[in-house]
């Protein structure tokens, strides 16, 4: 069972249902014996940085998300899940749960309409290492199948098959480079460790949209709102939480 996190933090129906789409068995609840039972936990979430840690203060939840992520089960933040994993945000002066660290910051750029809204591409930030290895070897390493292939990287070589079975790409499975996913916010994460950094977005300035440490993966976009794309995100989830 995946247990989808109540804080009362917006509609979460639109993700359970999604999740059931793509064949998660979901459960909806704030009750911490159940998300502590849960194969996998997803975290999403819209609003007020500041509202949400109260809530989660108030639900007595801050404890047990820590524990499932120490325990290693897979975690999915959405938006202002993917924000609350940071250290802390400008947002209200507030400490997140600083699984992440780093802090989240305001767009804040002459002309830029605030919030982000809308569709906007993501670009995995291995295409440009991938690039630098086809320059340096005309030999095909591995012959393991790309795990998403941007129609601009024409002749790249095959994934190294180490790098292909990592869970930083297994998010990502079957997901074009350059996708369009759909957001709607008004603060960005940044990350101390750039590392963790899977997935860029640019508006304004390049922002990381998918983070990816260990068993933790987050969001800055809606899969549920994403269309065929995003539904394919939740389905990579979803296999990884059925092969634990």
């Amino acid at each position: 069972m995946i247990a989808i996190i109540d804080y009362g933090m917006g509609n979460l129906r639109s993700v359970s249902k999604a999740l059931e789409k793509v064949g998660g068995k979901v459960e909806i609840t704030a009750d911490s014996e159940r998300i502590r039972k849960a194969e996998a936990i997803v975290f999403p979430g819209v609003g007020a940085f500041s509202r949400a840690m109260s809530n989660l203060t108030d639900l007595n939840l801050l404890p047990v998300l820590s524990e499932v992520i120490q325990l290693k089960k897979y975690f999915l933040g959405i938006c202002l899940g993917f924000q609350l994993l940071f250290t802390e945000s400008e947002e209200g002066n507030c400490k997140g749960l600083n699984i992440i660290k780093g802090k989240v910051k305001r767009f804040n750029f002459p002309g830029l309409k605030v919030p982000h809204m809308g569709w906007n591409q993501a670009e995995f930030k291995t295409t440009k290492s991938l690039r630098a290895i086809a320059k340096q070897s005309d030999e095909v390493v591995a012959r393991h199948e790309v795990p998403w292939q941007s129609q601009k990287s024409e002749g790249l070589p095959h994934l190294l098959c180490s790098l292909a079975m990592t869970p930083k790409f297994k998010i990502l499975n079957g997901i074009p480079n350059n996708s369009y996913f759909y957001f709607v916010h008004s603060y960005y994460g940044e990350p101390e460790d750039k590392k963790v950094i899977a997935a860029t977005t640019f508006y304004g300035l390049e922002f990381p949209s998918v983070i990816c440490k260990e068993n933790v993966f987050a969001v800055q976009f809606h899969p549920e709102k994403s269309q065929k794309i995003g539904l394919q995100l939740l389905k990579n989830f979803v296999k990884l939480v059925e092969k634990c």
